[in-house]
């Protein structure tokens, strides 16, 4: 499963002008840490048809790459990718998705107040 946030060109190119990369890996570290415990907590709040939720909480990673401009959270569990988006036989509890859209609200305005 992988999601990828794509930017805005302006606020990239104002990102490099700054070249503060410092702050922005910070930013990204951040928010990837808060993505990570939201993905976690979610998994609380979605699995209410009886699926454990304990081994994708724990299993769910953080790996910044990239130079630290990347953070990818990814649920381990080899069954993560059913629950989230269901089966024939299931209907799909999203736990991923939905942290992810709170978090990147917060991602994009602590990324619009390095360049302001």
């Amino acid at each position: 499963m992988k999601i990828r946030l794509v930017g805005d060109k302006e606020l990239y190119a104002k990102l490099e002008k700054a070249k503060n990369m410092d702050a922005v890996k910070a930013v990204v570290r951040q928010n990837g840490a808060e993505l990570q415990e939201g993905v976690q907590r979610q998994t609380k709040e979605s699995f209410v048809k009886g699926y454990s939720h304990g081994d994708t909480a724990r299993q769910t990673t953080l790996d910044i790459i990239d130079g630290g401009l990347t953070a990818k959270v990814e649920p381990q569990t080899e069954y993560a990718p059913y629950v989230e988006y269901g089966t024939r036989f299931m209907d799909a509890e999203p736990f991923v998705r939905p942290a992810f859209e709170r978090q990147k609200k917060k991602f994009i305005s602590d990324l619009k107040k390095l360049v302001k």
